[in-house]
């Protein structure tokens, strides 16, 4: 029934699940208090540029207000596609202004319910896309986990986990990601993250249990050790395959300090537990290049089998992967790892929660320590994201190699020895 104003009267709200898109200017306070003219004449630009995108993108600006804009989108694949395609074009003519004076957009991106008020829209699904953009580093882009559920196998992007995050006038905590590469592998910039996640080797079930059974075979040795009496010198030998566990670290880090190695580990006494035997002789000096004697097959589990031959400089290296800073990118550095058995290494290390994407290491050690080796991501179906190809050598616990990506962006590895593979002669 029609009301006096000629509207129709209904009591209930319009209501639909749309996908919203909020972008704000970083810093644009001050840019306006600095040239007022020139930031209006760049926002402006900025912004024809921004609404043709969303249009071709099949979406729509619903509001604006000040140096503030809002899209709706059918489709949540399409606004994060809409949102990469408008940072890739904006950096690109912000690129010819001087870095104090670029007008960068935030970008947030959210799925909910919204409710429609004419060619408005309101609700919380609004307003969390709003506060979303906050979390953004300027020229990036954060999402909400109800668009990551959505896009996460059909886009051939890298995202961070910022995992739950509480925002102002929002009453739960928001699933949080950042979108780390687009599609065509331009990075974009993203928070830096301080993860207290471990990165872990990924194993099997089977892998799980026997680095259980080890490590509890481990402690009791080291426990006993001290009142074990040496065995004979010619005693059969029973290789043991020692459990490997990483120091903990901060996992995917934007800003990665690292940590001084730790204490050389102190070497039990000799056990005649299961017949092994080990002679027990003075510390020699470290020369310039690690030489430690050798030991039989037993790096971890997860890479190596037992049984695939050992080298002098067998064990578990780990640290910062920074991919250097560019005239457009910063420097943005993670934690890897990998494991040295013999003249292989190897490594395998999750990229954040939630996130599908795997990073992988493979290459070959020389007796002398150089390395030569590959790292690269995949997503979950196995397709790669990232590859960069890297040369170095090993030296005094340390672990140095410098590569570049694909698209020649400089890459640098400096590890440190973390856990030293062992066994019995």
């Amino acid at each position: 029934m029609p009301t006096d104003s000629g509207t129709p009267s209904s009591p209930f709200l319009e209501r639909k699940l749309s996908t919203i898109l909020s972008a704000d200017v970083a810093e644009f306070s001050r840019l306006m208090s600095e040239d007022e003219e020139q930031t209006l004449r760049t926002f402006r630009g900025h912004k024809k540029i921004f609404e043709a995108l969303v249009a071709t993108h099949r979406g729509r600006v619903f509001n604006t207000a000040g140096d503030a804009i809002l899209a709706e989108f059918p489709s949540a694949v399409e606004a994060v596609r809409c949102a990469t395609d408008i940072q890739s074009a904006l950096r690109t003519r912000n690129d010819q202004l001087p870095p104090n004076r670029q007008v960068r957009f935030r970008i947030g991106i959210n799925l909910g319910d919204v409710m429609v008020q004419g060619q408005d829209l309101l609700g919380d699904g609004v307003n969390v896309a709003a506060r979303l953009q906050t979390a953004a580093e300027p020229g990036g882009i954060c999402i909400s986990g109800s668009v990551h559920d959505q896009i996460r196998n059909k886009l051939s992007m890298t995202f961070q986990s910022l995992g739950e995050r509480a925002y102002k006038n929002i009453a739960q905590p928001v699933r949080t990601f950042s979108v780390v590469e687009a599609e065509n592998g331009a990075p974009l910039p993203s928070p830096n993250l301080a993860a207290t996640n471990k990165p872990v080797l990924l194993v099997s079930g089977v892998g799980v249990a026997l680095l259980l059974l080890l490590g509890g075979g481990y402690w009791a040795y080291t426990h006993g050790a001290a009142s074990s009496a040496p065995a004979a010198q010619n005693a059969p030998s029973v290789p043991v395959t020692q459990s490997v566990a990483p120091a903990a670290a901060p996992a995917n880090a934007q800003q990665f300090v690292a940590t001084p190695p730790p204490a050389e580990p102190v070497t039990p006494a000799p056990s005649s537990k299961q017949g092994a035997s080990v002679a027990a002789a003075p510390k020699a000096p470290r020369p310039a290049r690690e030489t430690p004697p050798a030991t039989p097959a037993g790096a971890s589990a997860t890479v190596v089998s037992p049984g695939a031959g050992t080298g002098p400089y067998d064990g578990v290296f780990e640290g910062p992967v920074c991919f250097e800073e560019t005239p457009r990118e910063a420097r943005r550095c993670f934690h890897g790892l990998g494991v040295v058995s013999g003249k292989q290494i190897k490594g395998q290390w999750p990229m954040g929660q939630d996130t599908g994407v795997t990073m992988f290491l493979e290459g070959e050690v020389s007796t002398e320590g150089d390395i030569k080796m590959e790292m690269h991501s995949e997503r979950s179906d196995g397709s790669r994201i990232i590859t960069a190809n890297f040369t170095g050598w090993i030296h005094d616990r340390q672990f140095d190699a410098q590569g570049k990506l694909r698209m020649g962006r400089p890459a640098t590895i400096r590890w440190h020895k973390s856990t030293q593979v062992s066994g019995a002669n």
